[in-house]
């Protein structure tokens, strides 16, 4: 049996989660949407309703990937646990973290990953296994290390600045307002890296160029529609210069 979390019943990723994939909830709820019926369009007088899965199993395979379809597909007997949401996640790309647990416990390394539906971060070249892949019959395949996540609230820690040594953090508030992640130890701010900022779109928010589809600032309030009390016949006519003289017939309602 598969475990999934409670939590996760929800239709959508993490903030967090998708933050590198940069792409819209929009296209992933429609990646995630798997209906086994669902109301016709155009049928004023069906109520709205749909039958299809509304449970999620989240791993690290992403909800627009073939993996999180072979993992949610119809007959899978998923058992639910519980995962205690965050509510100030605390592990971002980028941040050197201590592992606390397994073969690498004591070793320190960078987050690559994070899978926010999980409470689960991905530290680079670290607590890996070996997987076979590409077995054959004429092929004995190969043998490929593979990183495993790790849980945030057990297995890591982050380092702090100061002497790069594993410690907990607190969020405060700073005199001007900013929100950070600080030392219980030192007390010193642990600042968020600058890698957390990059998607596969870009490698900075401010360097990336616009490109031919995108919207730019100024056309964003630029209205390209007005609404008119006519029918689309109305329009067309009006347009092509198409004026009524035919005369209607009478007719009558019994």
């Amino acid at each position: 049996m598969r475990l999934i979390s409670s939590l996760l019943q929800r239709s959508r990723m993490g903030e967090w989660s998708n933050r590198y994939a940069n792409l819209p909830e929009s296209y992933i709820k429609r990646c995630m949407e798997k209906f086994l019926w669902k109301t016709p369009r155009g049928k004023p007088n069906y109520l709205p309703r749909s039958i299809g899965r509304k449970r999620f199993y989240f791993s690290i395979h992403r909800p627009w990937t073939i993996g999180f379809q072979h993992d949610n597909q119809s007959g899978q007997n998923l058992q639910f646990v519980h995962v205690e949401p965050i509510k100030n996640w605390s592990f971002f790309r980028g941040d050197r973290v201590e592992i606390l647990v397994g073969k690498d416990k004591g070793k320190q390394g960078i987050v690559k990953e994070i899978y926010q539906e999980r409470n689960w971060v991905i530290v680079e070249g670290l607590n890996t296994k070996l997987d076979h892949v590409l077995k054959k019959k004429d092929f004995p395949g190969l043998y490929m290390l593979k990183e495993q996540p790790l849980l945030v609230t057990t297995d890591v820690r982050l380092i702090d600045p100061l002497d790069m040594q594993g410690t907990s953090i607190e969020w405060r508030y700073t005199e001007d307002g900013r929100h950070v992640r600080v030392s219980l130890r030192s007390g010193k701010i642990i600042p968020i890296p600058a890698s957390n900022e990059e998607t596969k779109d870009y490698k900075h928010m401010k360097l990336y160029m616009n490109q031919p589809k995108d919207t730019v600032k100024e056309q964003v309030m630029q209205v390209t529609f007005k609404p008119v009390l006519k029918t689309f016949e109305m329009d067309i006519m009006e347009n092509m210069g198409i004026k009524e003289d035919r005369v209607p017939k009478k007719y009558y309602w019994y």
